[in-house]
């Protein structure tokens, strides 16, 4: 009689050689799909923060403005005024004024572009003889510079906060963003200085008068010789002005560049690897004897 195949013992599990044609475990995506989302992965990875180079550019672009506020408030200074007054070649005033009294009147049209006193701050002020010493026109002039002055100070130490700000958040979560911030602000401080002052080498009278028309109404910052703001600021005054915020704002651009510049050391780069005659003889006669003792049967 024919056998019977044996049948499965109790509770035994059936293989199945094929999948269910329901299983989607043995489905794989298309190549392209598999190449996308792994470019998409890598791209995502790789793709760096966004705010912090957006601090990045505000620090360069802020970094410039901050060293010319800076460098007009060294200039709007009793000191300067005495350097400048006392200095040799300084030109004299022909209507009576000496360096004292140059001192005197001087400081308190500088004290009045920062402090936050009215136009009469100078328009009751008095010479020796009892006579104004600013005529009114002159007062006038003074409170509109007083305006440009003190919204330049404000928008500098904005601008100052927001950097300091910037300059916390980028070394905490960025390495080397305050370097590199700086950096580019520094080259943009001397593109802009080398500019401007190029301008002015060339054609100060023209870049003094263009300047004044950006800031001020015609015919509102112009006065004799014998207006007390002309005896106490010529114009060999604004040009020594001119020359100093120009150096100081070089100065300090040329310091920040040399201490930002991109070395391999900053950059976190590793130093590159000088190898001399005797390595590489040694590393010739190592590669050599590796390949003899290819060719020789081992030994157990």
């Amino acid at each position: 009689m024919p056998q019977r195949p044996p049948s499965p013992a109790r509770g035994a599990c059936l293989l199945y050689t094929s999948p269910l044609p329901t299983s989607a475990l043995q489905m794989r995506p298309p190549r392209e799909d598999v190449e996308r989302r792994n470019a998409e992965r890598e791209q995502a990875a790789n793709a760096k923060p966004v705010l912090p180079r957006i601090l990045q550019v505000l620090l360069a672009v802020f970094y410039p403005v901050i060293l010319l506020v800076l460098a007009v408030r060294a200039v709007t200074s009793p000191l300067f005024l005495w350097v400048e007054y006392h200095r040799p070649g300084f030109p004299g005033d022909g209507y009576g004024f000496n360096a004292d009294d140059r001192m005197t009147y001087g400081s308190y049209a500088v004290d009045y572009l920062s402090n936050w006193s009215g136009p009469r701050y100078l328009g009751e002020l008095v010479n020796r003889s009892g006579d104004k010493l600013f005529k009114d026109g002159e007062v006038s002039h003074m409170a509109d510079v007083k305006l440009v002055i003190l919204s330049t100070f404000g928008a500098g130490a904005l601008l100052a906060l927001i950097s300091i700000a910037a300059v916390i958040y980028l070394r905490r979560r960025t390495q080397g963003g305050v370097r590199r911030g700086l950096f580019a602000g520094s080259v943009v401080t001397l593109v802009i200085i080398l500019g401007l002052g190029t301008l002015a080498a060339l054609g100060w009278q023209q870049f003094f008068t263009e300047f004044h028309r950006i800031f001020f109404a015609n015919g509102s910052w112009t006065f004799a010789l014998e207006d007390t703001l002309i005896r106490l600021f010529p114009g060999q005054f604004w040009i020594d002005a001119g020359i100093v915020i120009a150096a100081l704002v070089l100065v300090t651009a040329v310091v920040t560049l040399v201490l930002t510049w991109p070395t391999r050391r900053r950059r976190g780069l590793p130093k590159p690897v000088k190898k001399d005659g005797k390595e590489d003889a040694g590393e010739a006669g190592t590669d050599e004897d590796a390949e003899a003792g290819a060719d020789q049967p081992s030994r157990l």
